[in-house]
């Protein structure tokens, strides 16, 4: 689904490379971790595969689809569920909905009923109509979901979408993400929650310093890393234990 080839950023008056030459290929179905410390390059390499920034060297295809020639093609296939709330506070649940809905062409009593089916199944019907500045962390999160999902997107970008919520919010939007993966969508999620992680994703894949570390289904990571537990230990292993601050 996702052919990545000797992909490499670097930003201008930057002094290093936030990717190096990463080499990587993401199945179709699957649900595929991007790990990695603060300022690893997860973020940056999820805003290249969107389209948001563009590499400094090498290329990436989509379902068989590039940047250079299938760019609106592109866009359709994917959804984007950022880090930061991409919502519009003084609107309603609703409205942002209708919004981002018809920025893909979806309209009338179809969008509606997405809306309203959405809104049902991750326990937000009774806000519809609030405004969105109103909103806890974790009813933001799922407007945010929602909001990437309307136009049934076969790839589905994740950057940290369980941050900062309660416990059951955060179940309810995991549930919601397996069943659009049983459903066929591929998922490409970040976070630094490891146990998450462990148990969410297929496979994942650990990035250090731009380049790809290790890859490999969370289980066979865990038994191959002598005296890891879990998928933690096999992070720390090899990424180390200093302090990654990045501003």
């Amino acid at each position: 689904m996702i052919n990545i080839e000797h992909i490499s950023k670097k930003y201008k008056h930057a002094d290093n490379y936030s990717l190096s030459d990463l080499n990587l290929l993401i199945t179709e179905k699957e649900i595929f971790g991007l790990l990695g410390p603060n300022g690893a390059g997860k973020t940056t390499l999820i805003s290249i595969l969107c389209s948001l920034i563009k590499p400094t060297s090498g290329s990436f295809s989509i379902d068989g689809l590039t940047y250079q020639k299938n760019k609106n093609e592109l866009k359709q296939l994917i959804g984007i569920v950022p880090q930061e709330y991409a919502l519009y506070p003084s609107l309603t649940a609703f409205e942002n909905l209708k919004y981002f809905g018809s920025m893909y062409g979806l309209k009338g009593t179809v969008l509606d009923n997405k809306i309203n089916n959405s809104l049902e199944h991750l326990g937000l019907a009774a806000f519809a109509h609030k405004k969105i500045d109103t909103f806890s962390g974790g009813m933001k999160r799922r407007i945010n979901l929602i909001a990437s999902i309307l136009h049934n997107p076969k790839v589905l970008f994740l950057d940290e979408p369980t941050v900062g919520v309660d416990v059951q919010s955060k179940n309810v939007i995991i549930e919601f993400l397996q069943e659009l993966n049983k459903n066929g969508a591929t998922i490409i999620y970040t976070s630094h929650h490891l146990n998450e992680a462990e148990t969410f994703c297929t496979r994942v894949a650990i990035i250090d310093h731009g380049k790809l570390v290790i890859k490999g289904k969370p289980k066979e990571l865990i038994e191959n890393s002598e005296g890891s537990h879990n998928l933690e230990d096999v992070f720390i292993s090899i990424t180390g234990k200093a302090l990654r601050d990045h501003a």
